[in-house]
């Protein structure tokens, strides 16, 4: 079982806390996007990035100042957004960190796939971003099947905890014997299921951290998951997408 989540745009470097492992595995395509990017004009950069003039110029100096080999932080500390403030890499046991490092891959635009011990430096490129490189239009033609490829050579099944930017990257290209499964989160209004932003980010790190923590692989046990108030609806839940629902805001 291979899980797959988003990156988060907020990232830190930590040299103190955990070392990397590991080598992300696309590195030369990482390189050749640093490449196309320093290329660019700030103007261009901080239109395709879509931010305000003080992220662009932090992140200006980040391709100017930018090493993909050294000093380096593991993906899974690097990453500082909600989803990844409530799956608290930090605090997890021995066990459950080599859990994640075996299952858990983060999907990024500037680095393809990430395992957790990965080491990377701070960029900004979400997987949207219209870039074109070498003939394709955007990061999705870029990647291609690859990104699904690296899931379709480990076994088993893909249990999809990203969001739509990302699976889509993903989910066209995986071969016919590798089946994903997705989780959504939300509250039931008038027959619908409500998906807000935020409290979907809370519930994929809360769940991943339950994951990790109970060591899990089988499918037939994700409906037990019931962190954050969420309740497994088996009434609406289909083999290959699994509803979890609370009555409110999540505790």
């Amino acid at each position: 079982m291979d899980i797959i989540i988003s990156p988060a745009k907020k990232m830190v470097t930590d040299r103190d806390s955990l070392a990397p492992r590991s080598t992300p595995q696309f590195l030369p395509q990482t390189r050749h996007l640093l490449q196309v990017l320093r290329a660019m004009s700030p103007q261009a950069l901080q239109k395709l990035w879509g931010c305000n003039d003080a992220i662009a110029r932090l992140n200006v100096q980040r391709l100017e100042d930018m090493e993909l080999e050294g000093n380096l932080t593991p993906a899974i500390l690097s990453y500082q957004g909600i989803q990844y403030q409530y799956m608290a890499p930090g605090v997890l046991e021995s066990q459950a960190l080599d859990y994640l490092q075996d299952h858990l891959r983060i999907l990024s635009g500037f680095y393809g796939v990430l395992r957790p011990f990965d080491g990377v430096t701070p960029y900004r490129l979400e997987m949207q971003a219209k870039l074109a490189v070498d003939g394709t239009k955007n990061l999705y033609e870029f990647w291609g099947s690859r990104l699904a490829e690296t899931l379709a050579a480990e076994d088993g099944w893909v249990l999809n905890l990203a969001s739509k930017e990302y699976s889509r990257a993903v989910s066209p290209h995986l071969s016919r014997d590798i089946e994903l499964v997705t989780c959504r989160f939300g509250i039931w209004k008038n027959d619908k299921l409500v998906e807000r932003g935020t409290q979907c980010k809370m519930a994929r790190g809360e769940m991943v951290r339950w994951l990790a923590q109970h060591q899990i692989t089988r499918r037939e046990d994700l409906p037990a998951f019931s962190g954050l108030g969420y309740h497994f609806d088996p009434q609406h839940s289909t083999p290959t997408e699994l509803i979890f629902y609370t009555e409110g805001d999540p505790k």
